[in-house]
């Protein structure tokens, strides 16, 4: 059993966060020999993964099928698959990636809580930070809140793993956040929700007998040699009919495959024109996505051939948000990056995972080619600037609303928190500040823990 955390200790590393980028930061950094601690709002590991039922995770590989995310990310999957609660990496058959990799959140937050144990790591579940002291240029202490009133933790080095630049701004770096002449433009938010009791049989007829119907890139050969059906993209026709009757601003329904042959995960409602990171904003956004869900499922329960004794098995904690607050840092991923597959003397990661922009209307998809091979993430996008030992880890990096639309996505997150976490723990054991780092060496050190870089 893990002893009880004190504000009295001091640790090498605090993860202010522990979605996918904080646990495996966390991870990596008590691996790392450092004393580690991180600090989560629930009650569990995981984040947009358990907590929004973010699923599936998209992708491990690039167009051409070749790996380009391994390591800690990896190694979860492997773990998930040895408890049955994954099957590993599969073909899109929806064609906008080359894989996917269902998983089962429940088992997620096992597997992650039990990593984080045998790291060392140690966990305080929920706390929210309230704010944060610095000396000069240096975060000194994350102040939080619990149950136990207010405390203060101090660290060498903190990661900022909160998703909404949380710790950035509180610590007075630069952020952005994307808007059109004054108005916000993030991309909408998105509340999930699992169907149980699904026949995945008719649905496949259907797909392949009206093909206008779904997206155009469909893997119909594929499908009709008896691959498996692990995405679902369309029903345009159907419900072009009924989406502003239902109330949902959006151009398709799109659902995806489970760990369990009558599961399917349904990413159809859109909540737009609302800030993520604005809790009065997130109360509306939380109640209008759950009016949706039911909407929704009526709508396919009713009407859809395959749904009719489906049933809901799992709505999530809380609402998926794509896009908030992101920091400036001392490079800004951009668009060009993604698309010509730019690469990074100091690059700690690797997506080939396309823009993909969600419409802040909420209505349509605005996406790009993937890069042929793979792009690269440099370290200097997780560095804030005029912050001398806060490390940014996961959808909150430096970069534009369109380069922002390929890192988000879970598996580069995983990524991006491995190296984050290993490179904090060097520097407290080293006394030095991220930007001191050896590069070439921080990177050699991923590769030996099976990262691919």
């Amino acid at each position: 059993m893990q002893k009880r955390v004190s504000p009295d200790e001091i640790f090498d590393v605090i993860v202010c966060g522990g979605g996918p980028a904080g646990v495996m930061a966390a991870i990596a950094a008590a691996r790392g020999g450092a004393k580690t601690l991180v600090i989560e709002r629930h009650g569990f590991a995981g984040g947009s993964a358990t907590a929004a039922m973010v699923h599936p995770w998209l992708s491990f590989h690039n167009k051409r099928g070749e790996q380009v995310l391994a390591g800690l990310g990896q190694e979860l999957v492997d773990r998930l698959r040895e408890c049955g609660g994954a099957l590993g990496h599969l073909r899109d058959s929806i064609g906008f990636v080359h894989s996917l990799t269902p998983f089962d959140p429940d088992l997620t937050k096992q597997v992650m809580l039990q990593m984080l144990e045998e790291s060392g790591a140690q966990m305080l579940f929920h706390t929210v930070i309230q704010g944060v002291e610095t000396q000069g240029d240096a975060v000194s202490r994350v102040r939080v809140w619990n149950k136990s009133g207010a405390s203060d933790f101090a660290a060498n080095v903190f990661i900022d793993a909160t998703g909404d630049a949380d710790i950035a701004r509180m610590a007075g770096a630069e952020t952005q956040e994307s808007s059109n002449n004054g108005v916000l433009s993030t991309q909408p938010m998105t509340m999930n929700f699992r169907l149980s009791g699904v026949n995945w049989n008719p649905i496949r007829r259907f797909v392949l007998e009206n093909p206008d119907e779904f997206h155009d890139e469909t893997l119909f050969d594929d499908l009709r040699r008896g691959e498996p059906l692990t995405a679902v993209s369309g029903y345009f026709s159907q419900w072009r009919e009924i989406n502003e009757t239902l109330g949902v601003p959006r151009d398709r329904v799109l659902f995806f495959s489970g760990v369990r042959g009558d599961e399917c995960y349904v990413n159809t409602s859109r909540v737009t024109q609302l800030d993520g990171a604005d809790g009065f904003d997130l109360s509306v956004a939380e109640i209008e996505g759950r009016r949706q869900v039911g909407a929704i499922f009526g709508w396919m329960k009713n009407t859809l051939d395959g749904f009719q004794e489906s049933f809901i098995s799992a709505i999530p904690a809380q609402i998926g948000v794509r896009e908030t607050r992101r920091i400036v840092g001392d490079y800004v991923v951009n668009q060009d990056d993604v698309i010509r597959g730019a690469k990074f003397d100091d690059a700690i990661a690797r997506s080939a995972y396309p823009i993909d922009i969600h419409s802040p209307s909420g209505a349509g998809l605005v996406t790009s080619e993937a890069p042929d091979d793979f792009y690269e993430i440099p370290f200097r996008a997780l560095l804030p600037l005029g912050i001398s030992n806060l490390i940014v880890a996961g959808r909150c990096i430096s970069a534009t609303h369109e380069g922002h639309a390929s890192t988000r996505l879970t598996p580069t997150c995983f990524a991006m928190g491995q190296a984050a976490g290993l490179a904090a723990a060097r520097c407290s054991q080293n006394n030095q500040r991220p930007r001191e780092l050896d590069f070439g060496e921080l990177r050699k050190s991923l590769r030996e823990q099976g990262a691919i870089v």
